[in-house]
């Protein structure tokens, strides 16, 4: 949540910030403001609203002249959504600016005490409390700006990802983080500073990522100098190079990057199994689990914890580890899972899974199974994020960047993974025969392909979206593997278009939900051949029976349930533990054009963000 971009160095800054800005729009954001220092002040706009809104009132108000600057995105936790509230703040003096992600939970406390010493605010935020809060600290310690920011910082508890600079000595940017991420893109006599690489990606491929509790002065024509908060003692940085390109985080001609990114799929996939499946010789490599193989052997269970599609994919893979190599698998909202005082041992092995590996509420649950002695293995799409480097071990999806808020290409390279992870379980543990085992290896690589197949229904799938977008309610229904589907495939609808819907167990709908159901009820019935068949198509008769529209995701050729329900979309066929990846494609197309009718924001769904790294 919220972005965070800044330039120190010999560009004009404001291009650069402003830019930065519009790549972090994806992670969700109501406000949006920028400080930029022209020599002699500090020049400051913000505003409620867009990017756009922030371009146009800068262009009426202040200069955008200046080599040094710092812009935010603001998605609201302490105060409204208005323009007082949005970031950069000022300290009192009006020296100090900063702007920040995350959430200081003893706020109040320290506001009351920086009151009894003259303080006064304007905002209803935590951060203007900081900002106040280092500036009393710089002066009543005679400290330089760095110094200032660490003491304050230990006395904040919460999250945080800051940076700040003080107008009186504009020679260097002070940057912090602690559960939100923060990295530094490393130019030549320039630096940039961002919540991810994408706002300088075309300026420099060198990038320092800070870790929790670390703190960096940057300055001009000078090194990087990086110290742990708690104890100041340095760190010697490591500049990582960038394997992301400018391309990749452009729509490349599509209307949205939502929209890029489902039929970028067969593409994500093939690169997500690239090196780790070989079907000829019947081999599957993927060192994360090669090097645990005795961790994973042992397992009296797994857990998987996450939130969000994540878990839905987590959910998928409960069946594909149980059914494949007989292991015990709980999955746990993550969110959940922290607070409820989970039974954890040893012998136990969880999978936490996250898009962003940026996920506060996965990062805390992974925390809490370490201190339990439990072995923490981690799947996630960006390299080098929190989550990476917090698990004992892991594998990435190389989904490659995923700028739509709503997940799509995450969702099937998480399950790709976790498929790899499964089938290699099944043959070390000897629950899968080697035939089997290979017939999988040889369907799974199949798989992009048939992706492709499953994106020619877009034509379709949109004329369907036409007759429902003015629906109110949609139920989507799945048996075994295809459950989670409909989970996921009722959330895409909810994130998007803002339609209430939801994913049930198909023969849990007599358990309630099919009193619902009447003549203006879409039901999304996932019905492919594999997986209890027979049971769906006998749910579809009692859907049928009560003037319920259906629409029907199907095995290709399929007769029983083009008879009987109103839209046929079909799907190619694969074995059952696939089924996901391919059933769940119209599912994505069917939200996305209907948002897009209903003239949504689709990339940016209002009060969402990308990456959750706040309670």
């Amino acid at each position: 949540m919220c972005g965070i971009v800044g330039y120190i160095g010999h560009r004009e800054a404001y291009p650069i910030i402003l830019n930065g800005l519009k790549r972090l729009e994806y992670r969700g954001y109501d406000s949006a403001g920028i400080a930029l220092f022209d020599g002699n002040d500090i020049k400051l706009s913000k505003t409620k609203g867009k990017v756009d809104d922030l371009e146009k009132r800068v262009a009426s108000e202040i200069s955008t002249q200046g080599s040094l600057g710092i812009g935010h995105t603001r998605w609201a936790t302490h105060g409204v959504p208005n323009d007082i509230n949005s970031h950069p703040h000022y300290s009192n003096s009006g020296d100090l600016v900063i702007i920040h992600n995350g959430i200081i939970e003893n706020y109040e406390a320290l506001k009351k005490e920086l009151q009894k010493r003259g303080y006064t605010f304007k905002s209803d935020t935590d951060t203007e409390v900081l900002v106040n809060l280092i500036e009393d600290i710089k002066k009543s310690n005679n400290v330089r700006l760095g110094k200032a920011v660490q003491i304050a910082l230990n006395q904040v508890i919460g999250a945080y990802a800051i940076a700040v600079f003080d107008k009186t000595k504009p020679n260097e940017i002070v940057v912090a983080r602690l559960g939100s991420p923060l990295a530094i893109g490393v130019g030549e006599d320039e630096f940039f500073i961002a919540s991810d690489a994408t706002p300088f990606i075309e300026y420099t491929n060198n990038a320092i990522y800070l870790e929790d509790e670390e703190m960096a002065v940057v300055r001009r024509h000078k090194d990087v100098k990086i110290r742990k908060i708690k104890d100041d003692s340095l760190v010697n940085p490591y500049v990582q190079e960038l394997q992301l390109n400018l391309e990749q985080i452009e729509k490349g001609g599509y209307e949205h990057f939502m929209l890029k990114e489902i039929f970028e799929q067969p593409h994500a996939i093939r690169d997500t199994y690239r090196g780790r499946l070989l079907s000829k010789e019947a081999i599957i490599k993927m060192a994360g689990v090669e090097d645990n193989m005795k961790m994973f052997l042992n397992a009296n269970r797994i857990i998987i914890v996450a939130c969000g599609t994540s878990w839905h994919a987590g959910l998928v893979a409960e069946y594909i580890f149980e059914d494949l190599a007989r292991i015990p698998v709980e999955v746990e909202y993550a969110s959940e899972f922290r607070y409820r005082n989970p039974v954890i041992n040893k012998n136990d092995v969880v999978i936490a899974i996250s898009q962003s590996g940026e996920t506060a509420d996965t990062l805390a649950a992974i925390k809490l199974a370490k201190s339990h002695g439990a072995f923490v293995f981690g799947v996630c799409n960006v390299v080098g994020s929190s989550i990476a480097r917090e698990t004992n071990a892991g594998a990435y999806t190389h989904a490659g960047p995923e700028i739509g808020v709503a997940s799509t290409k995450a969702f099937t390279t998480q399950i790709t993974v976790l498929t790899l992870m499964a089938l290699r379980l099944a043959r070390a543990k000897g629950t899968m025969s080697s035939s089997d085992f290979r017939r999988h290896l040889i369907e799974l690589e199949m798989i992009p392909d048939k992706v492709e197949q499953a994106l020619q229904s877009d034509a379709y799938v949109k004329t369907v979206a036409e007759i429902y977008k003015d629906a109110t309610n949609f139920l989507y229904l799945g048996r075994g593997y295809n459950f989670p589907v409909a989970l996921e495939g009722a959330l895409k609808l909810k994130e998007i278009s803002y339609i209430h819907a939801e994913g049930y167990p198909a023969a849990e709908m007599k358990h309630g939900p099919i009193a619902l159901i009447d003549e203006n009820m879409p039901i999304v019935v996932i019905a492919t051949k594999k997986g209890h068949y027979e049971k769906v198509v006998s749910n579809i008769e009692e859907i049928k029976a009560r003037k319920g529209k259906i629409i029907g995701i199907v095995t290709k050729g399929d007769t029983s349930v083009r008879k009987l329900a109103d839209h046929v979309i079909e799907v190619p066929e694969t074995i059952e533990s696939l089924t996901p990846l391919l059933t769940t494609i119209p599912l994505q197309l069917l939200s996305y054009h209907i948002a897009v009718m209903l003239e949504k924001n689709v990339d940016q769904p209002r009060n969402l963000a990308k990456s959750v790294t706040v309670e």
